[in-house]
């Protein structure tokens, strides 16, 4: 039985058949794929083309919203057809949209970002990063190497503690992972200071590719 599709919605800075870059961004649990959107514009990427794919599960309790799995259950309820179905999309997005993996970037907030850590390392991608983050797998070294990886994470965040960043920033570095840490003073958030962290990881590791 095939596995559905992800949904998405997209947003180019330029038109999408000129596109130079990719950027995926996977929202938190019981947000929806219109809840990252508006920071596309605020990163002010050239060249580049946004994804943003919708969980695969209503949220249990937000009409609206949606989850990549049930954060709520101890047994974390959906994670391997989530696990699946992003895979799976992520797979053929060269063919989809023409650019290759090495010009792809992911970034993913709360859920979102448990999810890139999990499902985007296992692509040759050219950037990840997790906002207020977690791990809900034990990483293992594999052949080859991982993408760079940037973990962001608020010290006052009351939803995802910041020893939750602290225990992903370990595990990552002991497979192998390259990683960049950067901690600010806040919440459960992405504020104006992160989304420039973000800019500036991107633009080192993405939008310097050759063309």
């Amino acid at each position: 039985m095939a596995i559905a599709p992800l949904e998405s919605l997209e947003f180019a800075n330029c038109p999408p058949e000129t596109a130079q870059y990719l950027v995926v961004m996977l929202h938190g649990w019981g947000a929806n794929y219109h809840d990252l959107k508006p920071l596309a514009r605020m990163l002010d990427l050239p060249h580049c083309h946004f994804l943003f794919p919708n969980a695969p599960f209503p949220h249990f309790q937000s009409p609206q919203g949606r989850a990549w799995y049930a954060l709520e259950r101890e047994d974390f309820q959906g994670l391997p057809e989530a696990r699946d179905r992003l895979f799976q999309w992520l797979q053929i997005l060269p063919e989809n949209t023409g650019i290759p993996p090495e010009r792809i970037a992911m970034i993913g907030f709360s859920q979102g970002g448990a999810m890139t850590l999990d499902v985007g390392l296992q692509f040759n991608f050219a950037a990840l990063c997790s906002c207020s983050g977690y791990l809900h797998y034990e990483p293992q070294r594999r052949p080859g190497d991982f993408s760079p990886t940037l973990l962001i994470h608020g010290t006052q965040d009351p939803v995802v503690p910041i020893q939750a960043a602290h225990q992903a920033k370990t595990q990552l570095d002991q497979v192998g992972v390259p990683l960049d840490y950067f901690e600010f003073s806040g919440g459960h958030e992405i504020p104006a200071i992160a989304l420039a962290r973000i800019s500036q990881f991107l633009n080192q590791h993405l939008l310097q590719k050759e063309t």
